[in-house]
Order: C-alpha cells, then sequence, then structure tokens
C-alpha cells in the first residue's frame, strides 16, 4: 500500500514542496511523488529542488526530519510531455501540445489507480490552467473514492516568491511586495499554506466493463473524447486568399506571393519525420531565397501582379523583413495573434544568420493552385 501524489509543474518548482509540506501538515505520508512537467518545467524542477549543495527538496526532509529513503522521489520520477517523434514540449501553447498533455495525464492516472491498496492525491495547483484542467479529468475518469484532489493556497505575498518552497522550520526574513507593489520584509513565519480539498464526481464505473470489470484504457478513452474539429491553413492561389477555421483573408498579391512561397517551401520538406516540431530544416536564409527569386516573381505573376525590378519581384534584405512583418500583421489581424504564432512566417537566429520560415506541421497545410 503506497500513497502516491501525481503533481503538475510548470515553471514554479515550490508547488512540489509547498503540497508536500501541506500534505505532512495534515498527517498524510507520501511515499512516491510523479511530477508532470514540460521540458522547460522538468529543467526548473532539476536545477532548484534536485540540486547538490543547495537543492530545496532535500533542505526540506532535513529540516523535518524526514528519511530521504522513505520517498521515492528524483529526477527520473518526473515526466516530460514528449511528442509522437520522442521530442520534449517546451511549453503547452497549442491544441497538439494540450493532446499531448492529456493523454500524459490518462496513462499516469490509469496506472497509478490499477492497485486498490494505493491511494493517489493529485495536485493541480502547478502550472497552466489547460494543465490543471486535464489532471482533473484524469482523476475524475479513473480516481476512486479513496482518492483525492488538492489544491494548495499560500499567503499573496510568498506565493511565488523564488526563495519561498515551504515554511522553514526557523523563520527567515523575505524581501517581499504588498499588494501595491511596495518592497517590504516579512519573516516566513507569517506564511500560511493551506491544502484545499477539492470534490469530484468519479465517473470510473461508467467506463468499466461491467463483465470483465476492467476499465477502458487511455488509448480507448482518447478515441471518445469530444474535440474540436482540425481546420487545415489552406492557402488559394486561384482566388487569392488564405482560409483558416472558416475565415478567410485576402491578402495584397506581393505578400500572398512571399507567403505561398515559404508555404510550398514547407510542403516541400523532404525530411523524414513524423511532424515539425522544433525542425527548423525548410528555412532559410536570405541567400537561399535570393536564389528562388525567380519562383517568388512567379507566384506574383500569376496572382495578378506585374513583374517589376523593384519590391516582392527583387528582394533585398530590408524589403524582405518589411513583407515578413506585414504577412505577419495582416495575419494577426485576421485570426488572432495565438493563430499568428503558428501561420505567420517568423525569423530565428541573429543578424546575418537569420532563417525564415513557417512554423505550423506541414500535415496541417494545403496549397490550391
Amino acid at each position: 500500500m503506497a500513497n502516491i501524489l501525481l503533481a503538475i509543474a510548470g515553471l514554479s518548482p515550490q508547488v512540489i514542496t509547498e503540497t508536500l509540506y501541506a500534505l505532512h501538515q495534515e498527517g498524510i505520508c507520501i511515499d512516491e511523488i510523479h511530477v508532470i512537467a514540460t521540458r522547460i518545467g522538468h529543467d526548473r524542477l532539476n536545477n532548484r529542488l534536485f540540486t547538490p549543495v543547495d537543492g530545496k527538496y532535500q533542505a526540506y526532509l532535513d529540516e523535518y526530519r524526514i528519511n530521504p529513503d522513505s520517498i521515492n522521489f528524483s529526477p527520473r520520477t518526473i515526466h516530460v510531455l514528449r511528442d509522437e517523434t520522442g521530442y520534449p514540449v517546451n511549453d503547452i501553447t497549442g491544441e497538439e501540445d494540450n493532446e499531448i498533455l492529456l493523454k500524459k495525464c490518462l496513462e499516469l492516472t490509469y496506472n497509478f489507480t490499477l492497485s486498490t491498496g494505493d491511494t493517489v492525491y493529485f495536485s493541480i495547483a502547478g502550472g497552466r490552467k489547460t494543465m490543471s484542467a486535464c489532471l482533473m479529468v484524469a482523476a475524475q475518469m479513473y480516481g476512486r473514492p479513496h482518492d483525492r484532489i488538492y489544491h494548495v493556497l499560500v499567503s499573496p505575498e510568498f506565493e511565488g516568491h523564488e526563495e519561498f518552497f515551504y515554511p522553514p522550520v526557523k523563520p527567515v526574513l523575505l524581501q517581499l511586495r504588498d499588494a501595491q507593489g511596495q518592497i517590504i520584509f516579512k519573516e516566513t513565519s507569517y506564511a500560511k499554506v493551506t491544502l484545499v480539498p477539492i470534490p469530484f464526481i468519479s465517473v470510473r464505473k461508467s467506463i468499466t466493463d461491467q463483465r470483465t470489470g476492467r476499465v477502458k484504457t487511455p488509448t480507448q478513452l482518447l478515441r471518445f473524447l469530444i474535440k474540436e474539429k482540425s481546420h487545415p491553413l489552406i492557402v488559394n492561389l486561384q482566388q487569392g486568399q488564405v482560409i483558416y477555421k472558416k475565415t478567410e483573408l485576402k491578402m495584397m498579391p506581393s505578400r500572398l506571393a512571399l507567403y505561398a512561397f515559404f508555404i510550398r517551401q514547407k510542403l516541400q520538406c523532404r525530411k523524414q519525420r513524423a511532424g515539425c516540431r522544433d525542425c527548423t530544416e525548410c528555412y532559410l536564409d536570405f541567400r537561399q531565397i535570393s536564389d528562388e527569386q525567380q519562383s517568388i516573381t512567379e507566384l506574383y505573376k500569376r496572382l495578378g501582379g506585374a513583374a517589376e525590378n523593384k519590391g516582392i519581384c527583387a528582394l533585398e534584405k530590408d524589403s524582405l523583413r518589411a513583407y515578413v512583418s506585414k504577412i505577419r500583421q495582416d495575419i494577426r489581424n485576421t485570426f488572432g495573434a495565438a493563430a499568428a504564432a503558428q501561420l505567420a512566417v517568423e525569423s530565428i537566429g541573429k543578424r546575418p544568420d537569420t532563417l525564415y520560415g513557417i512554423k505550423l506541421d506541414r500535415e496541417k497545410m494545403k496549397m490550391i493552385v
């Protein structure tokens, strides 16, 4: 029989020690700690909790005289979110990332609730709101009557403070900011860490096969999820427009020619991999784009433009940057800032080695010629 803490963590590793402290104050002993995190969150946890000299996790155990062997918690029990190619997810920024997160929450919850003798304590205090929501869904799916969901509340002035991980046995003075943003100094003895139980309705019985007694696996459950319909990015050269989620953008021929060029570059990429996450194989620098000037000019003429010895037909570095900026503005104004992060032409790297390309996965775009 084991008590398992399953938590999520964003960029504040403090939430783990705060939750552990709050559970211990309630007389709940934890045998294992498992944390779901992005790559950046994983690095933060390692750098603040597990460093040999000033790791806050070991410091907590030492101060409260807890045997470190009594809790299975280490970098090995941090579960980093990964895409289907095994590449770590840096942050939860879109639907694809959120689906990876939900799948991981379901998988771990399913595994930890298989043993009837174990109790799972879910902490939804860390990470982005979508991370809390996904872990809550997983707990409702697989949680049993004796499992528990908790949120942790920390006194506002101490919440998120870089040096506050738990109330130390011997109070220390910290520099804080009050509600008006003024600098104040306050001892940690004033900090309150409160464990708040979250009531939930378990639907475990409804996903259990009455004949075999087995609950549906995460893979089976994911087939029945109600998800928003996928909408590809469509560049329609015949109509001179860009379509995304049923919204149409009529883009100027010069800008659309350059945008279509980058779309085609992405679609023609021959790199063999399941997705495009953090891949810049199809990105081009200014010299490579200049070598394809004829292709851009032909696209422009196809859209009704007249060949000229300037502008889009004779790109210079400054004019390229200007076109890229205007394309981003068009997309942002029509589809929104969040969509622009995926759809717009982005530039990476420092001058003069800047590369240009589109982040969106090639499987989610198509061009009508």
